[in-house]
């Protein structure tokens, strides 16, 4: 089972940036 993470999503490019690595860096679901 995938760990599981919530973001707060602000719309800027951070967080854009930040959930696809999460993803397909970490393994994690987002």
């Amino acid at each position: 089972m995938r760990q599981k993470v919530v973001l707060a999503f602000s719309g800027g490019l951070d967080t854009s940036f930040c959930v696809p690595w999460l993803i397909n860096e970490k393994g994690l679901e987002v």
